[in-house]
């Protein structure tokens, strides 16, 4: 009888997804991974607008959350993208066919931070970049590891970061994010939106997703903030 608990356990943790606790990533170390990062073919800081990133690296909550405490960025949105607007549901997405990822739109701005900052924020603390399909507990396609660009220059430092990465051998195994061009974004359900700020003690919260801020206020102490 125990053991047949324990399995009917694990696949309720398979079918719901990010609500259940299990293994947290392990974050990387970040001066290794911002040692190889590729310079910027032009100077995006001196833009004076505000500038959109779109990441997906499993569930949503944790990787807004990190985020949210990056230096310059003004706002994090979980969402899906990938997919079709009509599809574009959390009970929908989670079914893992949609083509949907959990991601999250980052608005930030250049003169404070720069978007080969976000990707070292990435790679290095948000998520595991060497998954495939999954992180810690959640699987499926939609918690796949992926960036979504927005024009060429992002797409260039995008591509160039995981080669260099690749190169170095600065992570055990090869970086399976993929590099996508942003289609549309599409904005979750209000609950989703700052669920480590509305939910601190939840379990899969506090298991998976506080490790995650707590590695970049270590780690990366410059472009960590309180909010």
């Amino acid at each position: 009888m125990i053991v047949m608990k324990a399995f009917i356990l694990a696949l309720l943790s398979t079918a719901i997804g990010c609500t259940i606790a299990g293994s947290s990533a392990t974050a990387t170390d970040p001066a290794a991974i911002a040692d190889v990062a590729p310079t910027p073919t032009k100077n995006l800081a001196q833009s004076k607008e505000l500038q959109t990133a779109v990441f997906a690296g499993g569930c949503f909550w944790g990787i807004e959350a990190v985020f949210e405490h990056v230096k310059g960025v003004t706002d994090a949105r979980s969402g899906y993208a990938g997919g079709e607007r009509k599809t574009a549901e959390y009970e929908r997405v989670s079914d893992g066919d949609t083509g949907h990822a959990e991601s999250v739109k980052v608005t930030y701005d250049p003169a404070l931070v720069s978007y080969t900052q976000l990707l070292t924020v990435f790679f290095s603390v948000a998520h595991d970049p060497t998954e495939v399909n999954r992180q810690g507990p959640d699987t499926g396609t939609q918690y796949r590891s992926a960036i979504f660009y927005m024009n060429d220059e992002q797409k260039k430092l995008a591509t160039d970061y995981i080669d260099a990465i690749n190169r170095s051998k600065a992570l055990p195994k090869p970086v399976a994010t993929e590099v996508s061009p942003l289609k549309e974004f599409y904005e979750a359900e209000a609950y989703h939106q700052d669920y480590l700020k509305n939910h601190p003690t939840e379990p899969y919260i506090v298991y998976n997703d506080i490790p995650k801020l707590a590695a970049l206020k270590q780690k990366l102490p410059d472009l960590y903030i309180e909010k």
